[in-house]
């Protein structure tokens, strides 16, 4: 299925093996890793981390929700899955996911409301699917940058932060980071969506107008980019040193890098102009930059934006409640409603839209010595 700027491959929990080694094992050859070449030729996968993710699904016993989702990012070039993040934009391909497979009924209305619970990062989604004639409506008018063809609008809301406590890990929401090779630089730290960490584009003399071409092919900023992610990781207490983060957790916390409102070209041609956006914003995934936006960035952003003093707010000008950032495809506005507790900031609710579909349906095949022969 596609999900918003990305596709993975679904499955239902009961179809798959039970013991994680081996169900990983089976969903790496199911996607095509390792692959040492990077394209995921001999798999489904797309040679991407936007188009290298599996997803799990199975009904839920938790009070208040539909189904139970879990999220794998698959590594491309090593046998690895990390599950320690959700995806946002594959988030709109669930709804639709349960009532294709009949883990929900669609009812009868215009829209099937279904509650989500995100079992990575422990958290409820609203999801509200369009329906015709109680089956789920795909086409539309809806349009998404990153995502070539409309279709239909499906209402996300991202309830409360992900995990406990609050949403700044290290309890400040600015902080100092002593990278080596890099320096001394300030970072938002935050658990919204994903974990990640915001850094400000110039500490690197970048201007977050970049695309892939300008950032992917070069080496010593990707390195740097890893440098600061890793030593992110350490702070928030998610691994205990830098070669545990990038050996072990690639997927998350993810970094992006912001600046003040430019113009610029975006990745199909079209002209952003610096008076559409309120910031600009670049995200990496997996080690290289992102063609869009990741959607639990896009939950960070949105929250980041609406807290005094992050890096993002503080290139606005201040604290907003919704925005409209640029990123490499586009643009994408979002909003969020936060509040202060005792217990540090917390995240009330972060909604966005997106738009999902099915590309296929049937049998996957693997060879018989990997896992069994044949998994629908």
């Amino acid at each position: 299925m596609r999900g918003g700027t990305s596709k993975g491959v679904f499955f239902l929990e009961d179809d798959l093996p039970r013991e994680p080694q081996l169900r990983d094992a089976l969903l790496l050859r199911v996607l095509g890793s390792p692959d040492r070449y990077s394209q995921q030729i001999d798999g489904m996968g797309g040679g991407s981390s936007s188009t290298s993710k599996v997803v799990i699904l199975r009904k839920s016993t938790r009070p208040g929700c539909d189904v139970d989702y879990l999220f794998g990012q698959v590594a491309v070039d090593k046998p690895l899955i990390d599950w320690s993040g959700n995806c946002g934009n594959l988030s709109a391909a669930v709804g639709p996911f349960a009532i294709f497979s009949g883990l929900v009924p669609p009812g009868s209305g215009s829209h099937a409301t279904i509650r989500i619970w995100q079992r990575n990062i422990e958290q409820v989604i609203v999801s509200r699917v369009p329906l015709v004639s109680g089956q789920v409506q795909e086409t539309g008018d809806f349009h998404l940058d990153g995502v070539t063809f409309a279709a239909a609008e499906i209402e996300l809301d991202f309830i409360g932060g992900a995990g406990t406590g609050s949403l700044f890990p290290t309890g400040r929401v600015l902080d100092n980071l002593d990278v080596p090779g890099v320096g001394l630089i300030e970072a938002t730290l935050l658990t919204a969506g994903n974990p990640a960490v915001f850094i400000d584009a110039s500490v690197l003399g970048l201007h977050a107008t970049e695309l892939q071409k300008d950032v992917n092919s070069n080496t010593q900023l990707l390195a740097k980019l890893e440098q600061i992610r890793a030593q992110a990781a350490v702070a928030m207490g998610m691994v205990e040193t830098t070669e545990q983060a990038s050996a072990h957790m690639p997927s998350t916390p993810k970094i992006a890098f912001f600046a003040a409102p430019q113009s610029y070209t975006a990745s199909d041609g079209a002209h952003v102009l610096a008076s559409s956006v309120d910031i600009c914003a670049r995200i990496l995934s997996m080690g290289k930059l992102h063609h869009a936006m990741t959607g639990t960035g896009a939950i960070g952003i949105a929250v980041a934006a609406a807290i005094a003093d992050t890096v993002v707010s503080r290139i606005l000008g201040g604290p907003v409640q919704s925005l409209t950032f640029g990123h490499p495809s586009g643009s994408l506005r979002v909003g969020a409603s936060t509040r202060k507790t005792a217990d540090g900031w917390q995240l009330d609710c972060v909604s966005m839209s997106r738009s999902a579909r099915r590309l296929m349906t049937g049998q996957v095949w693997v060879p018989g010595d990997v896992a069994p022969a044949q998994v629908r």
